[in-house]
């Protein structure tokens, strides 16, 4: 059995499957999951799991170089945008774009990760990095 924090073996899949600027998206439960995108649906009910708890997991073994936001999360969700810039620190670039440019960017990711995150807007596309 694996010993890292991150367990679901969906996830881990496709974390190790991923290259430099793969995209992988977490989103609330809201969010359409469309295109080529793998749905690794985790939403058991509303809150569960969480949208942040999710990212915090996934960013343990997903070297990360820009992350990608609704422009909207800003008026309509400041504490959410507030956690998410905390997780992914100052090194992660992050990048602002119109809620429908991100639902349409998420069909490319190589998967979407759903969560039961229901807070408007809480979605973010993550752009693989390299850790060397």
């Amino acid at each position: 059995m694996k010993k890292t924090v991150l367990l679901n073996a969906g996830v881990t899949s496709m974390i190790a499957e991923m290259g430099h600027t793969d995209t992988l998206t977490i989103g609330d439960c809201g969010l359409p999951i469309r295109g080529q995108a793998k749905r690794l649906d985790l939403a058991l009910k509303f809150g569960v799991p969480g949208f942040i708890e999710t990212l915090q997991t996934v960013l343990t073994e997903l070297q990360v170089e820009k992350a990608i936001l609704a422009e909207e999360i800003k008026a309509a969700s400041p504490d959410m945008e507030r956690q998410i810039l905390n997780c992914l620190g100052e090194k992660v670039e992050v990048e602002y774009v119109p809620h429908e440019c991100l639902k349409k960017m998420s069909e490319s990711s190589r998967a979407v990760v759903r969560t039961g995150e229901n807070t408007s807007y809480a979605n973010v596309i993550l752009v693989a990095g390299v850790p060397f």
